[in-house]
């Protein structure tokens, strides 16, 4: 006699809209959760009321990160951001682009925010043009964090993109907005 029982299938986190980021940023790692957005902007059936990416992240690329940041804010579906063992660098500047209410952390993960690197070398004119692209990222960067914490440049400067390293508890991150929740458990 068969069994007319239909097996547990455990649907993937894809089908439920969830994106795992859990890589160095770059090219290949933002192009894969850019699609992933985007792909379900596109959608013309069974549209998701909200997408979650998860980041557990070292850090990386900041122009990785700002192309990422752009298309989580043209989204017509909401991002809702959680943060998992390590939101650091060019991670945490893609986790506060999230949905604002929706910024999830974890009680232990690891919240790293400092001044960007930058590493050049070329001709005396080549050295001089990239100053440019310094002062344009440090812009950028500032911005960024204004208008997602809602802190002022002052505060930013002091707390958060200080000349040291800022690492951070999660209860610091929801204090300066980073974060709007800190989660007991995953589950």
């Amino acid at each position: 006699m068969a069994d007319d029982k239909k097996p547990n299938i455990i649907p993937s986190l894809a089908d439920q809209h969830f994106f795992l980021l859990n890589q160095e940023i770059d090219q290949h790692s933002t192009g894969e959760v850019m699609s992933f957005i985007l792909s379900r902007n596109f959608m013309t059936k069974d549209i998701p009321t909200e997408m979650r990416l998860i980041i557990n992240s070292q850090g990386g690329e900041l122009c990785s990160a700002f192309a990422l940041t752009d298309v989580i804010g043209a989204s017509n579906i909401p991002v809702w951001t959680y943060g998992l063992g390590s939101l650091c660098s060019a991670a945490l500047t893609i986790f506060i682009t999230g949905y604002y209410g929706k910024r999830y952390i974890t009680k232990n993960t690891s919240i790293l925010s400092h001044q960007f690197s930058w590493g050049m070398g070329g001709k005396e004119h080549e050295l001089l043009a990239s100053v440019k692209e310094i002062d344009l990222t440090k812009k950028r960067v500032f911005d960024h964090y204004k208008k997602y914490t809602g802190q002022t440049e002052e505060i930013i400067k002091k707390y958060l993109l200080p000349a040291e390293d800022c690492w951070m508890s999660a209860r610091e991150a929801v204090k300066y907005g980073l974060a709007d929740v800190i989660m007991a458990t995953w589950v």
